[in-house]
Order: C-alpha cells, then structure tokens, then sequence
C-alpha cells in the first residue's frame, strides 16, 4: 500500500486563508442585518412604536455588542495582515485607550461593573468605581501626558485581549501598569491561580484554554493571546510573561513607536 502523498505546507497555509475569508464573508452579512434591525427599532419610533428606557438600553448594548463583532472580524482580519506591516499609524491617547479596552473587557467579563463604569459621570467617579471592583489603573511615563504614534486600533486590542484574560482568571484583582519614556510599556497581571508548569508551552497556542486544574489545557477560544503575540512581534515589540501556580500571572508587552518618517499605513 503506497503512503499519502504529502500536501505542501504553503498549500495548507492558502486553504485555511481561504476558508477564513469565506467564513468572514458568511458571517458580515447576518451581522449586518442584526445591526439593521436594531438600529431601525432604535431609532424610527414613528415606524415601529415608542420604546421604554430599558428597551432603549437592551437596544443600545446590543448594538454595541454587533459593532464589537463586526470590530472583531475586521481585527482578526488585520492580525492575518498584521504581518505583511499594514497599519493605520497616528497619535493617540494612550489613556483614552486603555479606558476604551477595559470598558470592551468588563462588558464581556463583568457585565454588572461595566455597566456602573459606563454611566460614571466623572473621571474621578470611574476611579472610584473600579478601585471598588479591585481594578487598578496606573499610568506613568512620557504617554501619561504626551501622545503614543503608533496603530491606537491595534494597541487596543492587545490591552483588551490581555485585560480580557486577566478579569477571566482573577480571584479579586487586576492591575494595568503603562509607563515608559521612548518604547510603550504594558503590564497586565492577575491574582488567580497562575499557569501550571505543563501547561507553559500552550500558552500563545490557538484555541486552546489553559487553566490551573488537572487538565491543564482544554480546547476553547483561546485565539486572544495567540493573536496578542502576533500583534506584539508585527509592531516590533516583544511579549513575555511571569506566573506562579496559585499565585497569578503577570504580562509584560514592550512596543517601540513608529516614527513619522516610518508610514506603514497603506
């Protein structure tokens, strides 16, 4: 019996390309419709009737929850490109984004806290809201005041993804440290129960979950930190991280700025 011939390593790499492609495709058009449909309840009362409070607020989060899909899509489109240098690069706030990313965070992981932040009349009110929930934010270094260049889309979702990992496997805490005078510098870091040994080489794997029980890696979507990593290495930066079983873990992302005369965008 003659063995399989063997399939070209770049033919498999173009297959799953293509199948990506076309389950994008498949999933922008329900997409679309949901946020349609909601945006018309939204906002033609005269067609479709007056709304309650609540009903504008369901309305409103569910909206917001079809822009983050569609975000979503267009985001890990751009991880496949992130590759090739193509980024939207300008100045941005560096705290403006770090807010955006823990709101994005919270409203999938703490629903209820997300909702108190997202009503916060203040910034001293939000502080004040998320110390409560044992969230720290410090912000120190040159971008406290000064603007980051650089893709502000990307920078979000490599804090929302870490922060997003971090609400998941906390016990009560969870910090954010940026500081850094030339390189921006990210410090993402739990109280939970920390990566076990074995579990140390799934950590950056795809759609695998790592947990701190007997089966350490389990199937899930565990496409974020893969995908923080892709986008941490593109921007010319570098990630690692620290983790203690029962004592947290702890992730450290360093990207450099893009200077004006660097213009990757296309």
């Amino acid at each position: 019996m003659g063995s399989k011939p063997k399939v070209p390593d770049d033919h498999i790499t173009n297959e799953r390309a293509r199948l990506f492609h076309l389950l994008v495709h498949d999933i922008r058009g329900p997409l679309s419709i949901v946020s349609v449909g909601a945006k018309n309840l939204r906002h033609k009362a005269d067609r479709y009737g007056p709304l309650t409070v609540n009903q504008k607020r369901l309305l409103d989060r569910i909206l917001r929850n079809v822009g983050k899909a569609q975000s979503f899509i267009h985001e890990m489109t751009e991880i496949l490109r992130s590759e090739e240098g193509a980024f939207q690069v300008g100045e941005f706030s560096v705290e403006a984004s770090v807010k955006e990313s823990l709101l994005d965070a919270l409203e999938m992981t703490a629903p209820t806290i997300f909702e108190e932040l997202y009503h916060a009349e203040s910034g001293e009110e939000f502080q004040a809201l998320i110390k409560k929930h044992g969230i720290a934010v410090e912000i120190g270094g040159k971008y406290r005041g000064s603007p980051f260049c650089h893709d502000a889309k990307k920078i979000q979702q490599i804090l929302r993804n870490l922060m997003t990992n971090a609400m998941k496997y906390r016990r009560t805490q969870m910090g954010v440290r940026i500081s850094g005078e030339v390189d921006l510098a990210i410090v993402v870091e739990d109280d939970g129960p920390g990566i076990p040994p074995e579990a140390y080489g799934a950590v950056f794997a795809p759609f695998v979950q790592v947990t701190a029980h007997t089966d350490s890696c389990v199937p899930g979507l565990g496409f974020g930190l893969t995908g923080v990593r892709i986008l941490v290495k593109a921007m010319g930066g570098d990630i690692r991280w620290e983790s203690r079983e029962g004592a947290g873990t702890r992730f450290v992302v360093r990207v450099p700025p893009v200077h004006p005369a660097e213009n990757h965008s296309e």
